[in-house]
Parts: C-alpha cells; structure tokens; sequence
C-alpha cells in the first residue's frame, strides 16, 4: 500500500478535526489550529494565520520526507488554491490525496467562535469540484 494525504475540508464547526481524530489509526494529524495551541489553551491571532497555514504545511512536508504511511491534514480549504500547494507536496513525494468534505449537517457550534457573518462567506466562497 502506497503512501497517503488525506485532506480534510469544511467550516469551522463541521467536525474535520473530530472525524480526523476518529479516522486517525496510523499517521499523523495536523491543522493550522494547532499552531495557536499552547499547554491546552488555544489562542488564536488573526495576525499569524498565515504562519499558522505556513507551519501545518511544513509539518506535512516533514512528514513526507521522512515518509510517513499516512498524513491527515484537516483546515478549512475553502477555495481550490489552498490545496494546491498539498497536491504539490504529494506529487512531489508520490502520496495519493484523498480530499474529504465535511458538512456542517449538525449545526455545530465552532470552539472557534466564528461569526454567523465569517461562516456565511466562507460558505460562499467555498469550492467543490466533483
């Protein structure tokens, strides 16, 4: 059996990190969230996003040069061009990607606390290609 990225997509509050921890057997788990989490605290900064964003893919990235079996990585992936930079890692290492959808189908409420107005844009905005 080859090597794997799984890709976990939704809002926040749809459950990505829950199914990824539930899925997880072997592998490792990461997201961008993580970055803000300290001793069991998380502490988001809107400042540091995009090196939240920098640090998971690096994580990945690490993962596949020491060439881990199986790889979650579950953010929210709202448009197209956010994963294009995973499909390049897994071509580039020759991991298979597998990209999941999660819907928000129980209305969870985000531990996040993302606004009803950011979760109606992101919805907007979010890319499916089937």
């Amino acid at each position: 059996m080859g090597k794997t990225l799984i890709i976990i997509r939704g809002i926040p509050g749809s459950g990505k990190s829950t199914l990824a921890k539930r899925l997880y057997r072997s592998g490792n788990v990461y997201s961008a969230d993580m970055f803000f989490e300290k001793d069991g605290e998380y502490n988001f900064d809107v400042n540091k996003v995009y090196l939240a964003h920098r640090w998971c893919k690096n994580c990945v990235e690490n993962d596949m040069v020491a060439s881990a079996e199986v790889i979650f990585v579950a953010n929210t992936f709202v448009k197209k061009k956010s994963l294009k930079e995973y499909y390049k890692l897994a071509n580039t290492y020759d991991y298979e990607v597998f990209s999941i959808i999660v819907e928000n189908r129980h209305l969870g409420v985000n531990v996040h606390e993302v606004s009803t107005e950011i979760l109606d844009v992101m919805k907007e905005k979010f890319d499916i290609q089937l």
